[in-house]
């Protein structure tokens, strides 16, 4: 039996997936990254609980310092250019599924499993992603950047598991987990307005209308992304975000939301999961934004990048995003909207 390592953040779905790894007979070792200053101590604890409940060796991977190069600071710098990046969809390709996969084979571990929602599947030596059965918890709009070279060494234990059948693992068997909050999305700034504050120089400047007409001030464009509503603090609103003018340090507002919707996107940084890049035109189904339903659309060549044409008009579509293609259930790739 292949020796498997397993990330384990001290959460209910990697430690759930521990359990059924183990319990399938696998030979499995679980790591802990600790990847900022500010790091859980409580789910460590919980991880190392888990392990020796399981009685599985357990290792706790220092990676602040890789952590805050590849992940923390091309947020800051992402957000200063004026975009809204999504540091998890970088985070899986280049730590969880990059150092993780790097430091579990050099522990002597032939894959990594982690308790992502998602489905591996192997056809003609090529590795393909898919969403799994509970659309609630699907995490491939996260994993559209992984490579064939890191999908042939990943298991996703919980592939064919619904987040209610996970919970009822867990209490059934009495991990720790069960008994412990669910974890952020964004571990490293929890609070979005004072991870800027102290990361990025705030420069106020005026709120325009669309005829630049000035309606009042804001804090600082980093503060603010395409179609928010809340956090304005204009009277007679709801305001919308519309547009933020890097140039000349304007946020530009709408009250009217169908200003927002457009059916075209272009898209940059393009990864194809097959490792094979299509024929072109191609139909798809797009996602912008996770917990966005992914919409028909025909994605055309333009130069070094994609335009993906929407069939019906989207809402706040958003540069700095992942786009994610999929055909049914399968995730052929994504890009990074511009």
């Amino acid at each position: 039996m292949k020796k498997v390592a397993i990330a384990m953040s001290g959460g209910i779905d990697s430690s759930v997936g521990a359990f059924l790894l183990k319990k399938a007979g696998f030979d499995i070792i679980g790591i802990h990254g600790i990847f900022n200053e500010k790091y859980d101590k409580e789910s460590l604890r919980i991880a190392e609980k888990t392990a020796k409940l399981l009685k599985i060796p357990f290792f706790v991977l220092n990676l602040k310092k890789e952590f805050k190069k590849e992940i923390v600071n091309r947020f800051i710098n992402d957000l200063k250019s004026g975009v809204t990046p999504n540091p998890c969809v970088i985070c899986n390709e280049k730590i969880k599924f990059g150092l993780l996969i790097k430091s579990a084979v050099e522990l002597g571990a032939k894959m990594l499993a982690t308790g992502h929602y998602a489905t591996i599947k192997e056809k003609d030596n090529t590795f393909h992603l898919f969403r799994t059965n509970d659309p609630s918890k699907d995490q491939t709009y996260f994993l559209w950047r992984l490579k064939q070279n890191q999908l042939k060494k990943i298991l996703f234990p919980l592939s064919h598991f619904d987040k209610e059948e996970v919970k009822n693992i867990a209490k059934k068997n009495n991990l720790p987990a069960y008994y412990s909050k669910e974890s952020q999305d964004v571990c490293f700034c929890p609070n979005f307005k004072e991870f800027v504050r102290k990361n990025i120089e705030s420069k106020p400047g005026n709120i325009v209308d669309l005829n630049h007409n000035i309606l009042g001030k804001h804090e600082g464009l980093s503060f603010y992304t395409i179609g928010q509503r809340q956090g304005i603090k204009l009277a007679g609103g709801p305001f919308y975000v519309f547009k933020k003018d890097i140039k000349n340090n304007l946020l530009i507002v709408t009250k009217d939301s169908k200003q927002l919707l457009s059916k075209t996107l272009i898209a940059k940084d393009i990864n194809w999961i097959s490792g094979i890049t299509p024929k072109f035109p191609l139909r798809v189904r797009a996602q912008i934004r996770y917990g966005h339903k992914a919409q028909l659309a025909t994605i055309r060549k333009q130069n070094n990048f994609l335009k993906v044409e929407f069939d019906k008009p989207q809402l706040a579509i958003t540069p700095g995003q992942s786009v994610v293609f999929f055909k049914n259930k399968q995730v052929l790739g994504g890009g990074i909207i511009q």
